[in-house]
Protein backbone atom coordinates (compact mmCIF):
# COMPACT_ATOMS: atom_id res chain seq x y z
CA UNK A 1 0.00 0.00 0.00
CA UNK A 2 1.53 3.22 -0.81
CA UNK A 3 2.11 5.39 1.97
CA UNK A 4 -0.69 6.96 3.52
CA UNK A 5 0.33 10.91 5.00
CA UNK A 6 -2.40 13.64 6.41
CA UNK A 7 -2.81 16.55 4.09
CA UNK A 8 -3.85 20.18 5.02
CA UNK A 9 -7.19 19.14 3.04
CA UNK A 10 -7.67 16.02 5.85
CA UNK A 11 -6.43 18.18 8.98
CA UNK A 12 -9.65 20.79 7.71
CA UNK A 13 -11.86 18.12 7.20
CA UNK A 14 -10.83 16.07 10.82
CA UNK A 15 -11.66 19.29 12.22
CA UNK A 16 -14.77 20.07 11.07
CA UNK A 17 -15.58 16.13 12.19
CA UNK A 18 -14.09 17.07 15.45
CA UNK A 19 -10.79 16.64 15.74
CA UNK A 20 -10.28 20.55 16.74
CA UNK A 21 -7.28 20.96 19.86
CA UNK A 22 -5.17 23.28 21.15
CA UNK A 23 -2.28 22.57 19.42
CA UNK A 24 1.35 22.88 21.73
CA UNK A 25 4.10 23.34 20.35
CA UNK A 26 6.65 21.52 22.30
CA UNK A 27 9.78 21.98 20.25
CA UNK A 28 9.89 18.47 20.00
CA UNK A 29 6.99 17.77 17.63
CA UNK A 30 5.42 19.72 15.08
CA UNK A 31 2.07 20.76 14.98
CA UNK A 32 0.97 18.04 12.37
CA UNK A 33 1.79 15.33 15.47
CA UNK A 34 -0.19 17.15 18.23
CA UNK A 35 -2.65 16.69 16.22
CA UNK A 36 -2.40 13.16 15.22
CA UNK A 37 -1.83 12.23 18.64
CA UNK A 38 -4.92 14.52 19.66
CA UNK A 39 -6.84 12.38 17.59
CA UNK A 40 -5.80 9.15 18.58
CA UNK A 41 -6.18 10.11 22.35
CA UNK A 42 -10.15 10.56 20.91
CA UNK A 43 -10.17 6.94 19.82
CA UNK A 44 -8.41 5.49 23.10
CA UNK A 45 -10.71 7.56 25.49
CA UNK A 46 -13.17 5.19 23.62
CA UNK A 47 -11.17 2.26 24.05
CA UNK A 48 -11.23 3.15 27.55
CA UNK A 49 -15.19 3.60 28.08
CA UNK A 50 -16.10 0.47 25.97
CA UNK A 51 -13.25 -1.94 26.50
CA UNK A 52 -13.30 -2.36 22.55
CA UNK A 53 -11.97 -0.33 19.39
CA UNK A 54 -14.56 1.81 17.64
CA UNK A 55 -16.53 -0.20 14.96
CA UNK A 56 -18.14 0.60 11.35
CA UNK A 57 -22.28 0.19 10.87
CA UNK A 58 -25.39 2.10 10.76
CA UNK A 59 -26.26 0.60 14.04
CA UNK A 60 -23.41 2.32 15.20
CA UNK A 61 -23.28 6.00 16.96
CA UNK A 62 -21.98 8.57 14.29
CA UNK A 63 -18.88 9.32 16.67
CA UNK A 64 -18.46 6.09 17.00
CA UNK A 65 -18.23 5.78 13.34
CA UNK A 66 -16.45 9.04 12.99
CA UNK A 67 -13.49 7.06 15.10
CA UNK A 68 -14.06 4.01 13.41
CA UNK A 69 -12.77 6.45 10.14
CA UNK A 70 -10.38 7.85 11.68
CA UNK A 71 -8.81 4.56 13.39
CA UNK A 72 -8.31 3.17 9.91
CA UNK A 73 -6.91 6.37 8.15
CA UNK A 74 -4.21 6.41 11.14
CA UNK A 75 -3.82 2.53 10.34
CA UNK A 76 -2.60 3.12 6.68
CA UNK A 77 -0.51 5.98 7.42
CA UNK A 78 3.22 4.93 7.78
CA UNK A 79 3.53 8.54 9.41
CA UNK A 80 0.94 8.10 12.02
CA UNK A 81 2.04 5.03 13.00
CA UNK A 82 5.59 6.31 13.75
CA UNK A 83 3.89 9.21 15.55
CA UNK A 84 2.14 6.76 17.97
CA UNK A 85 4.46 3.81 18.38
CA UNK A 86 4.86 4.88 21.58
CA UNK A 87 1.58 5.78 22.78
CA UNK A 88 -0.40 2.80 21.28
CA UNK A 89 -0.91 1.21 25.12
CA UNK A 90 -4.16 -0.64 24.13
CA UNK A 91 -2.55 -2.11 20.29
CA UNK A 92 -4.68 -0.39 18.41
CA UNK A 93 -2.65 -0.20 15.64
CA UNK A 94 -2.01 -3.24 14.82
CA UNK A 95 -5.26 -4.22 13.31
CA UNK A 96 -6.02 -3.85 9.98
CA UNK A 97 -8.18 -0.91 7.87
CA UNK A 98 -11.79 -1.97 8.11
CA UNK A 99 -13.48 0.53 5.96
CA UNK A 100 -15.10 -1.08 2.48
CA UNK A 101 -12.82 1.52 0.33
CA UNK A 102 -9.33 0.15 -0.85
CA UNK A 103 -7.53 2.99 -0.62
CA UNK A 104 -8.07 5.55 2.37
CA UNK A 105 -5.53 7.94 1.00
CA UNK A 106 -8.62 8.42 -1.84
CA UNK A 107 -10.96 9.30 0.11
CA UNK A 108 -13.11 12.46 -0.90
CA UNK A 109 -14.97 14.46 0.89
CA UNK A 110 -18.37 12.92 -0.52
CA UNK A 111 -16.61 8.89 0.27
CA UNK A 112 -16.27 10.26 3.91
CA UNK A 113 -19.69 11.44 3.91
CA UNK A 114 -20.98 8.39 3.13
CA UNK A 115 -19.36 6.83 5.14
CA UNK A 116 -20.31 8.04 8.05
CA UNK A 117 -23.92 7.92 6.59
CA UNK A 118 -24.28 11.78 6.63
CA UNK A 119 -25.03 14.22 3.45
CA UNK A 120 -24.05 17.44 3.18
CA UNK A 121 -26.26 20.32 3.09
CA UNK A 122 -26.90 20.46 -0.65
CA UNK A 123 -24.59 22.97 -1.16
CA UNK A 124 -21.49 20.41 -1.69
CA UNK A 125 -19.83 22.06 1.14
CA UNK A 126 -17.95 20.11 3.56
CA UNK A 127 -17.97 22.79 6.21
CA UNK A 128 -22.06 23.15 6.29
CA UNK A 129 -22.79 19.88 7.79
CA UNK A 130 -26.06 19.18 8.94
CA UNK A 131 -25.47 16.26 11.25
CA UNK A 132 -22.06 16.26 12.60
CA UNK A 133 -21.04 18.76 15.61
CA UNK A 134 -17.65 20.30 16.22
CA UNK A 135 -15.91 19.40 19.23
CA UNK A 136 -16.69 23.09 20.69
CA UNK A 137 -20.48 22.46 19.59
CA UNK A 138 -20.23 19.31 21.24
CA UNK A 139 -18.81 20.30 24.69
CA UNK A 140 -21.09 23.39 24.64
CA UNK A 141 -24.21 21.37 24.24
CA UNK A 142 -22.69 18.85 27.14
CA UNK A 143 -21.79 21.53 29.67
CA UNK A 144 -23.98 22.39 32.70
CA UNK A 145 -24.25 26.65 32.21
CA UNK A 146 -22.73 27.36 36.14
CA UNK A 147 -24.27 30.41 38.28
CA UNK A 148 -22.02 33.07 38.50
CA UNK A 149 -23.27 36.30 39.76
CA UNK A 150 -25.11 39.23 38.30
CA UNK A 151 -22.83 42.09 38.22
CA UNK A 152 -25.74 44.75 37.15
CA UNK A 153 -28.65 42.58 38.99
CA UNK A 154 -29.80 46.08 39.75
CA UNK A 155 -31.34 46.80 36.69
CA UNK A 156 -33.13 43.30 36.66
CA UNK A 157 -33.80 43.49 40.05
CA UNK A 158 -37.23 45.82 39.43
CA UNK A 159 -37.91 43.53 36.60
CA UNK A 160 -38.93 40.60 39.08
CA UNK A 161 -40.53 42.72 41.48
CA UNK A 162 -42.69 44.42 38.67
CA UNK A 163 -43.59 40.48 37.87
CA UNK A 164 -44.31 39.61 41.18
CA UNK A 165 -46.64 42.44 41.61
CA UNK A 166 -48.49 41.14 38.00
CA UNK A 167 -49.34 37.72 39.32
CA UNK A 168 -50.52 39.52 42.69
CA UNK A 169 -53.10 41.45 40.47
CA UNK A 170 -53.69 38.56 37.88
CA UNK A 171 -52.34 40.75 35.08
CA UNK A 172 -49.88 37.61 34.40
CA UNK A 173 -50.68 34.15 35.76
CA UNK A 174 -48.41 31.34 35.41
CA UNK A 175 -48.66 28.18 33.19
CA UNK A 176 -47.00 24.43 33.08
CA UNK A 177 -44.39 24.56 30.68
CA UNK A 178 -45.07 22.38 27.67
CA UNK A 179 -42.32 20.10 25.92
CA UNK A 180 -40.65 21.78 23.22
CA UNK A 181 -42.35 25.01 23.99
CA UNK A 182 -40.54 27.94 22.90
CA UNK A 183 -38.23 30.44 24.75
CA UNK A 184 -37.97 33.44 23.94
CA UNK A 185 -35.84 36.77 24.97
CA UNK A 186 -37.82 38.63 27.54
CA UNK A 187 -39.71 35.43 28.80
CA UNK A 188 -40.24 34.25 32.48
CA UNK A 189 -40.04 30.94 34.16
CA UNK A 190 -40.59 29.47 37.47
CA UNK A 191 -37.52 26.90 38.05
CA UNK A 192 -36.82 25.13 41.14
CA UNK A 193 -38.70 27.66 43.25
CA UNK A 194 -37.02 31.11 41.66
CA UNK A 195 -38.24 33.10 39.14
CA UNK A 196 -35.83 33.38 35.74
CA UNK A 197 -35.27 36.05 33.25
CA UNK A 198 -34.26 35.47 29.59
CA UNK A 199 -31.91 38.58 29.36
CA UNK A 200 -30.44 37.43 26.36
CA UNK A 201 -30.26 34.93 23.44
CA UNK A 202 -26.95 34.35 21.25
CA UNK A 203 -26.75 33.06 17.81
CA UNK A 204 -28.62 30.04 16.76
CA UNK A 205 -26.23 27.65 15.98
CA UNK A 206 -27.13 23.56 14.94
CA UNK A 207 -26.88 20.92 17.61
CA UNK A 208 -27.58 17.15 17.68
CA UNK A 209 -29.73 15.93 15.54
CA UNK A 210 -30.23 18.76 13.58
CA UNK A 211 -31.80 20.95 16.27
CA UNK A 212 -31.49 24.60 16.54
CA UNK A 213 -30.08 25.80 19.88
CA UNK A 214 -28.77 28.67 21.18
CA UNK A 215 -26.48 30.41 24.13
CA UNK A 216 -28.97 32.22 26.74
CA UNK A 217 -27.83 34.69 29.37
CA UNK A 218 -30.36 33.81 32.33
CA UNK A 219 -31.00 35.84 35.54
CA UNK A 220 -31.96 34.27 38.55
CA UNK A 221 -34.20 36.46 41.51
CA UNK A 222 -31.51 35.46 43.86
CA UNK A 223 -28.96 37.56 42.17
CA UNK A 224 -27.24 35.23 40.47
CA UNK A 225 -27.11 34.16 36.53
CA UNK A 226 -25.79 31.38 33.62
CA UNK A 227 -25.04 31.33 29.97
CA UNK A 228 -27.39 28.00 30.09
CA UNK A 229 -28.06 26.82 26.44
CA UNK A 230 -31.75 26.99 25.67
CA UNK A 231 -32.41 23.55 25.07
CA UNK A 232 -30.71 22.74 28.78
CA UNK A 233 -33.08 25.17 29.94
CA UNK A 234 -35.98 23.65 28.13
CA UNK A 235 -35.20 20.13 29.89
CA UNK A 236 -34.87 21.63 33.23
CA UNK A 237 -38.00 23.38 33.05
CA UNK A 238 -39.47 20.04 31.23
CA UNK A 239 -37.69 17.65 34.53
CA UNK A 240 -39.21 19.91 36.93
CA UNK A 241 -42.90 18.89 37.91
CA UNK A 242 -42.67 22.33 39.75
CA UNK A 243 -42.08 24.91 36.88
CA UNK A 244 -44.01 26.94 35.44
CA UNK A 245 -44.01 29.63 32.64
CA UNK A 246 -45.47 33.68 33.67
CA UNK A 247 -47.39 34.84 30.37
CA UNK A 248 -46.67 38.40 29.34
CA UNK A 249 -48.22 41.36 30.78
CA UNK A 250 -51.58 42.34 29.14
CA UNK A 251 -55.25 42.83 30.06
CA UNK A 252 -55.46 39.09 28.84
CA UNK A 253 -55.92 37.17 32.58
CA UNK A 254 -58.81 39.43 32.86
CA UNK A 255 -60.17 40.54 29.49
CA UNK A 256 -59.11 37.89 26.94
CA UNK A 257 -60.00 36.87 23.46
CA UNK A 258 -59.61 33.06 24.46
CA UNK A 259 -62.23 31.52 26.84
CA UNK A 260 -60.98 29.71 29.51
CA UNK A 261 -62.02 27.55 32.51
CA UNK A 262 -63.85 30.43 35.22
CA UNK A 263 -64.13 32.64 32.34
CA UNK A 264 -67.62 34.51 31.17
CA UNK A 265 -68.23 35.93 27.64
CA UNK A 266 -70.09 38.81 29.65
CA UNK A 267 -70.34 40.25 33.65
CA UNK A 268 -70.68 43.30 35.56
CA UNK A 269 -68.86 44.71 38.10
CA UNK A 270 -71.34 46.18 40.48
CA UNK A 271 -70.64 48.53 43.38
CA UNK A 272 -73.04 48.47 46.66
CA UNK A 273 -73.75 50.99 49.24
CA UNK A 274 -75.43 49.72 52.84
CA UNK A 275 -78.32 51.12 53.85
CA UNK A 276 -77.10 49.51 57.52
CA UNK A 277 -78.13 51.61 60.53
CA UNK A 278 -74.75 50.18 62.33
CA UNK A 279 -72.87 53.24 63.50
CA UNK A 280 -70.06 53.14 61.80
CA UNK A 281 -71.71 52.45 58.77
CA UNK A 282 -73.99 55.32 59.24
CA UNK A 283 -71.20 57.35 59.62
CA UNK A 284 -68.91 56.70 56.85
CA UNK A 285 -71.82 55.54 54.34
CA UNK A 286 -70.88 57.29 51.39
CA UNK A 287 -67.42 55.80 51.16
CA UNK A 288 -68.07 52.41 52.65
CA UNK A 289 -68.78 49.78 49.02
CA UNK A 290 -68.73 46.68 48.39
CA UNK A 291 -67.37 45.50 45.07
CA UNK A 292 -68.36 42.49 43.55
CA UNK A 293 -68.29 40.92 40.19
CA UNK A 294 -71.55 38.73 38.72
CA UNK A 295 -72.69 37.26 35.22
CA UNK A 296 -76.37 37.03 36.81
CA UNK A 297 -79.13 39.57 37.07
CA UNK A 298 -77.76 42.10 39.99
CA UNK A 299 -81.17 42.72 41.73
CA UNK A 300 -81.82 39.30 42.09
CA UNK A 301 -78.95 38.38 43.92
CA UNK A 302 -79.85 41.50 46.03
CA UNK A 303 -82.60 40.66 46.86
CA UNK A 304 -82.54 38.97 50.15
CA UNK A 305 -79.58 41.37 51.39
CA UNK A 306 -81.12 42.19 54.68
CA UNK A 307 -80.84 38.52 55.47
CA UNK A 308 -77.35 38.04 54.15
CA UNK A 309 -74.15 38.58 55.93
CA UNK A 310 -72.56 39.12 53.12
CA UNK A 311 -74.29 42.28 52.52
CA UNK A 312 -74.01 43.08 56.53
CA UNK A 313 -77.64 42.06 57.32
CA UNK A 314 -79.06 45.05 55.75
CA UNK A 315 -81.05 46.20 52.18
CA UNK A 316 -78.34 47.55 49.83
CA UNK A 317 -78.10 50.22 46.69
CA UNK A 318 -76.36 49.55 43.51
CA UNK A 319 -74.41 52.86 43.23
CA UNK A 320 -72.46 51.67 39.76
CA UNK A 321 -71.90 49.35 37.50
CA UNK A 322 -69.15 48.14 34.80
CA UNK A 323 -69.98 45.84 31.81
CA UNK A 324 -67.06 43.74 30.61
CA UNK A 325 -66.47 41.15 28.07
CA UNK A 326 -64.47 37.80 28.08
CA UNK A 327 -63.79 38.40 31.96
CA UNK A 328 -62.54 35.63 34.19
CA UNK A 329 -64.48 36.40 37.86
CA UNK A 330 -62.51 34.68 40.31
CA UNK A 331 -59.33 36.68 38.69
CA UNK A 332 -60.65 40.03 38.33
CA UNK A 333 -62.24 39.85 42.24
CA UNK A 334 -59.11 38.91 43.57
CA UNK A 335 -57.46 41.67 41.63
CA UNK A 336 -59.94 44.40 42.73
CA UNK A 337 -60.09 43.27 46.34
CA UNK A 338 -56.12 42.98 46.73
CA UNK A 339 -56.08 46.43 45.16
CA UNK A 340 -58.26 47.92 48.20
CA UNK A 341 -56.87 45.91 50.45
CA UNK A 342 -55.44 48.62 52.50
CA UNK A 343 -58.80 49.88 52.77
CA UNK A 344 -60.80 47.05 54.00
CA UNK A 345 -63.59 47.57 56.07
CA UNK A 346 -63.30 45.87 59.77
CA UNK A 347 -66.42 45.32 61.07
CA UNK A 348 -67.77 42.67 63.23
CA UNK A 349 -71.95 41.86 62.58
CA UNK A 350 -74.65 38.74 63.71
CA UNK A 351 -76.11 36.48 61.48
CA UNK A 352 -79.80 35.91 61.91
CA UNK A 353 -78.53 33.32 64.19
CA UNK A 354 -76.53 35.46 66.63
CA UNK A 355 -73.13 34.37 65.30
CA UNK A 356 -70.40 36.68 64.71
CA UNK A 357 -69.74 37.83 61.41
CA UNK A 358 -66.66 39.74 59.52
CA UNK A 359 -67.78 40.60 56.42
CA UNK A 360 -65.45 40.56 52.91
CA UNK A 361 -65.19 42.92 50.21
CA UNK A 362 -66.54 45.94 52.62
CA UNK A 363 -63.41 48.80 51.75
CA UNK A 364 -63.96 52.52 52.79
CA UNK A 365 -62.99 53.79 49.67
CA UNK A 366 -64.71 56.76 47.45
CA UNK A 367 -66.53 56.01 44.31
CA UNK A 368 -64.59 58.58 41.82
CA UNK A 369 -61.45 55.82 43.21
CA UNK A 370 -63.45 52.85 42.02
CA UNK A 371 -63.91 54.13 39.00
CA UNK A 372 -60.41 55.29 38.26
CA UNK A 373 -59.10 51.94 39.18
CA UNK A 374 -61.30 50.49 36.69
CA UNK A 375 -60.12 52.41 34.25
CA UNK A 376 -56.64 51.39 34.62
CA UNK A 377 -57.62 48.10 34.99
CA UNK A 378 -58.92 48.15 31.70
CA UNK A 379 -55.71 49.63 29.97
CA UNK A 380 -53.36 47.08 32.15
CA UNK A 381 -51.51 50.21 34.05
CA UNK A 382 -52.70 49.06 37.31
CA UNK A 383 -49.84 47.59 38.04
CA UNK A 384 -48.20 51.05 37.90
CA UNK A 385 -50.22 52.18 40.68
CA UNK A 386 -51.64 51.84 44.71
CA UNK A 387 -54.12 52.55 46.51
CA UNK A 388 -53.29 55.04 49.92
CA UNK A 389 -55.98 54.60 52.21
CA UNK A 390 -54.25 57.93 54.31
CA UNK A 391 -54.41 60.23 50.96
CA UNK A 392 -57.70 58.77 49.98
CA UNK A 393 -56.46 58.16 46.30
CA UNK A 394 -54.35 56.36 44.03
CA UNK A 395 -50.67 56.89 43.37
CA UNK A 396 -47.33 55.58 41.34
Amino acid sequence: MAKASFTDEDDALLAELGVEVEVKNTGSRTPREERIIAGFEDIERFYEQHDRAPAHGEDRNIFERLYAVRLDKIRASEECRAVLADKDKHGLLTGEPTAVVSDLDNLDDDALLSELGVLDTGENDITKLTYVKSRAVIKAAEEIAKRNPCLDFDKFKPLFVKVQEELAFGIRVTRKFKDDAQIRQGDFFILGGQKVYVAEMGVEFVAEYGRSDRRLRVIYDNGTESDILMRSLQRALNKDEASRRITDPSPGPLFSDEIEEGDMEAGTIYVLRSKSDHPLIKEHRDVIHKIGVTSGNIERRIGNAKLDPTFLMADVEIVATYELSNINRTKLENLIHRFFEPAKLNIEIKDRFGNPIVPREWFLIPLFVIDETIEKIRDGSIVNYRYDPNLGKIIE
